[in-house]
């Protein structure tokens, strides 16, 4: 399965919406580099947080995708 990104919304909730992006990645750091690239338009897109697995394991997160102000 490699490495995904779960999505949350502000409350805490997981967000399972087909039309997120869903890819599934070879390495972490593969996955870290993709979520720096597309963290605004999932924010954009609802949500608000993210966590990262490695197949079924929560390796961090929820990761806020908020920006600093």
């Amino acid at each position: 399965m490699g490495w995904t990104w779960r999505y949350a919304d502000p409350a805490g909730a997981s967000i399972e919406n087909a039309e997120l992006p869903a890819p599934s990645f070879p390495t972490q750091a593969d996955a870290e580099s993709w979520i720096g690239e597309t963290w605004k338009e999932l924010f954009d897109g609802g949500v608000d947080a993210v966590f990262l697995l490695d197949d079924e394991t929560v390796v961090y997160g929820p990761m806020s995708l908020r920006p600093v102000e």
